[in-house]
């Protein structure tokens, strides 16, 4: 029995890409480049930082460019993080039935705390998460488990009680490391791992009002 939905937060639960590629757009202008268009970067949102530099400077970690460019990236994303951000389309009548029902629903994601916390604010959702967890709360961020144990503690329940939803392969094998069980959201960004439905989630959905068919 589902006693608690956990849900990622960009592309799962809220639509963070239009301020993201602001911010690489932003970034890209310092470099006096041409903004890209949103359909280009917003598959690469789920992969953070990661994803959008390549996106927009094919630059990787092992770049040496890449750690003081990822630090003007976030400085800029912080500058403007919730300007287009919101829920998406049937995400708040969701959350409404989940409270309805008491059963409890909260946030787990590899988002930094220093944008989370603002941004779940601007949101007007910290007062009603179960949990917030960020990418920085335990040592490693999914896929591993700690982050998804780490919320299921913090609500005092049972990691098989728990239902993870989430739009990137990595949010599939953080569930499934921790005994969740997990949604793959086909209303979000599903980053470039290829079809979803390979991912090995217990159902892929195509939007929000659907997890309420699952957990009945």
């Amino acid at each position: 029995m589902i006693q608690a939905v956990l849900f990622d937060l960009d592309g799962t639960l809220a639509d963070t890409a239009g301020d993201l590629a602001g911010a690489l757009n932003r970034l890209r202008a310092e470099f006096r480049l041409d903004p890209l268009p949103l359909e280009i970067t917003r598959p690469h949102t789920s992969a953070g930082a990661r994803g959008l530099l390549k996106a927009g400077f094919d630059l990787d970690p092992a770049d040496a460019r890449y750690a003081p460019m990822r630090e003007r990236f976030l400085d800029l994303y912080e500058e403007a993080l919730c300007v287009h951000t919101r829920l998406f389309e049937g995400m708040p009548e969701l959350l409404v039935e989940l409270d309805r029902r008491a059963v409890a629903w909260g946030i787990v994601t590899n988002k930094p705390q220093r944008f989370t916390e603002p941004l779940v604010r601007e949101l007007h959702l910290h007062l009603r998460a179960a949990c917030v967890v960020s990418g920085d709360t335990t040592e490693r961020p999914k896929p591993a488990p700690d982050p998804l144990l780490h919320a299921a503690r913090a609500m005092q329940l049972a990691p098989a009680s728990c239902l993870y939803v989430g739009d990137d392969l990595r949010d599939v094998q953080g569930a499934r490391a921790a005994g969740m069980r997990v949604i793959a959201a086909g209303w979000g960004y599903l980053g470039a791992e290829g079809d979803p439905h390979s991912w090995g989630a217990d159902a892929v959905l195509g939007h929000p009002a659907e997890v309420l068919e699952f957990i009945a």
